[in-house]
């Protein structure tokens, strides 16, 4: 499995997705079930899931699964 565990499961479980489709690369154009609604929920669940707080502009920068795990990694989540 790829070194992103943590922040896939999150994906896969939001999104309803084999855990082994999601890649850093992975990002509402690529995947239908990324839509608003499965943004938000998202938010939510990576809130949730690793004990933080996202700022408007962090979500908004969160194009794709791997600068999800640079926001993280920068709110000192280093296994993101």
């Amino acid at each position: 499995m790829q070194a992103l565990p943590r922040v896939a499961t999150v994906f896969s479980e939001v999104l309803g997705i084999p855990l082994e489709n999601i890649s850093d690369e992975t990002s509402p154009e690529n995947t239908p079930k990324w839509d608003s609604l499965n943004a938000m929920n998202l938010v939510v669940a990576l809130e949730g899931a690793f004990n933080i707080r996202l700022s408007t502009k962090e979500i908004v920068s969160m194009r794709t699964v791997g600068i999800v795990r640079k926001v993280l990694r920068a709110k000192g989540i280093e296994d993101a």
